[in-house]
């Protein structure tokens, strides 16, 4: 008598796993490979594009689910999903550049992306322009001297939270005939969608808002043209920056409650900016909903959504007095990163431009006592009461 794959020779391996329900959410898909058929040989083969699942560093069902809802997020028609969000930018720089091009860049980034322009681009051969973020004029004499390859910019720039102007900068890079990438992390597509502005590529650490529960690392890379997304595409299978598809549930998973996390947080950066300002002991507070942002004339028609979730303010008394500050916070978390429930702190002085000398630090519009503040979910009056009492306790 025949028997069931259930109760026969428990050496033989059982049939496959098969549903015929449909999940109301992308099911993590954590397996190395799957079965090959006719069109994944064709893919394998180089003859089929890059279009089927058949091993999950070229494609998994999981990480697929991510990357199209951020696309989506980004008005973008392909979307990519990356380990890392530095894995996101260097991949798309190094498609896109080879030695002998150039590259005009923000002098205003995240300090990995800073490295990566200065220490591995050049020793690639490749020249690196450094403009302000916020020097419209600066960026365009660059674009017009030299005819970069690629320009590269962030909508916001970490901690001063200077804007880019997009449509301006992206409109005379077309012109030169270069490739437009910026990295909207800190603006996330609830403030701005950069492609909409004239960017050819949109890159983003999924780390922060878009997953949004500190739980995660992942980048996503997302662009309009189908030609350009397949050559990044390849070179994240060569260089193996693929994310893990539970990974990329959770992206996935926080991406559900985006708008409503955005939502809150932005309106609780507007009002905690006005309170700051009225505060004795804060000189300068930074956020693009104030009329006394640097960047005023510039910021509705880039941050055409929102004024973002980044708040930035100085306390009088330096570096030292911001350290104390932070370390009185009781709400608000003293630690890296940003775009978590959670509301976080950190100072640039001993985290991000830690490696910078006083001088430059004053040179890019770093003060001392320069405090960034991440806003989570925490509420308004919870956090209002926590930085009311640690500046004083600070003083």
């Amino acid at each position: 008598m025949a028997t069931s794959p259930s109760t026969g020779d428990p050496h033989r391996p059982g049939r496959r796993h098969t549903s015929r329900t449909a999940p109301v959410i992308p099911p993590i898909y954590q397996t190395t490979t799957f079965e090959l058929d006719d069109r994944a040989y064709a893919d394998i083969q180089g003859t089929g594009g890059l279009h089927e699942t058949w091993y999950s560093r070229f494609s998994n069902p999981t990480v697929s689910a991510a990357a199209e809802e951020v696309a989506r997020l980004n008005d973008a028609t392909h979307g990519l999903a990356t380990a890392s969000g530095m894995a996101a930018i260097a991949t798309t720089l190094l498609t896109l550049l080879r030695a002998g091009d150039t590259i005009v860049a923000s002098r205003q980034v995240y300090g990995d992306t800073g490295d990566l322009l200065e220490r591995d681009l050049t020793g690639l051969g490749i020249t690196v322009v450094r403009v302000d973020t916020f020097d419209t004029p600066g960026w365009l004499a660059a674009i017009a001297e030299h005819r970069p390859r690629v320009v590269y910019g962030e909508t916001l720039s970490n901690p001063q939270l200077r804007v880019m102007d997009i449509p301006t900068v992206a409109a005379a890079a077309h012109e030169a005939g270069a490739t437009v990438v910026v990295d909207n992390t800190f603006a996330t597509p609830y403030c701005t969608r950069p492609l909409e502005l004239g960017a050819d590529v949109v890159v983003e650490s999924a780390t922060k808002f878009l997953a949004g529960h500190s739980d995660v690392v992942a980048g996503t890379i997302g662009t309009r043209d189908v030609a350009l997304h397949e050559k990044i595409q390849r070179r994240i299978i060569t260089f193996g920056g693929s994310l893990d598809a539970h990974a990329a549930f959770l992206v996935w998973r926080g991406l559900r409650t985006f708008r409503v996390r955005l939502a809150e947080s932005v309106a609780v950066a507007t009002r905690l900016a006005d309170d700051l300002a009225g505060m004795e002991d804060v000189t300068a507070v930074i956020h693009p909903s104030r009329a006394d942002h640097p960047d005023a004339d510039v910021v509705p028609t880039v941050l055409t959504g929102a004024p973002g979730a980044m708040l930035t303010f100085v306390v009088e008394g330096g570096d030292e007095r911001a350290l104390r500050l932070v370390r009185a916070l009781e709400v608000a978390v003293e630690a890296t990163s940003l775009g978590g429930v959670e509301t976080l702190a950190s100072l640039p002085f001993n985290s991000s431009h830690f490696n910078m000398t006083d001088d430059e630090r004053l040179a890019a519009g770093i003060l001392p006592g320069m405090v960034r503040l991440a806003i989570g979910l925490e509420g308004h009056d919870l956090l209002l009461e926590d930085l009311t009492r640690a500046i004083k306790a600070s003083s």
